[in-house]
């Protein structure tokens, strides 16, 4: 076919719309354990782009944190809600200043 050929609407469902997979019950419990096993745990929502699942990302008292996929806004909600735990937007509010100045006594965990 030349260059400006038409390609059919089925040859566009072959393409991936995101490059990283789907949030799933792993991410989840992931998630559960680091509220049940940390003080003062707080959720900043980040939204589903087209290169990553929406993700939460959980930070501590002390600054530690973790980032997991949730699938959606609505189960991220859900899940701040049966664990007690505010839910901020990460794009509205940004992160915690203690989120930075853990990472700068953890520059191991941002090595990989």
């Amino acid at each position: 076919m030349g260059w400006f050929s038409r390609r059919s609407r089925a040859d566009d469902s072959t393409v991936p719309t995101k490059l990283d997979r789907e949030g799933n019950r792993d991410d989840l419990a992931a998630l559960a354990d680091f509220v049940s096993s940390r003080q003062g745990v707080e959720f900043y929502l980040e939204p589903e782009t087209t290169a990553t699942d929406t993700t939460v990302v959980a930070i501590a008292d002390d600054g530690e944190w973790i980032r997991r996929r949730t699938g959606s806004p609505r189960i991220a909600a859900k899940l701040a809600h049966r664990h007690a735990v505010p839910l901020y937007e990460a794009a509205r509010t940004g992160y915690p200043e203690r989120m930075r100045t853990w990472n700068r006594a953890h520059p191991e965990r941002h090595a990989r």
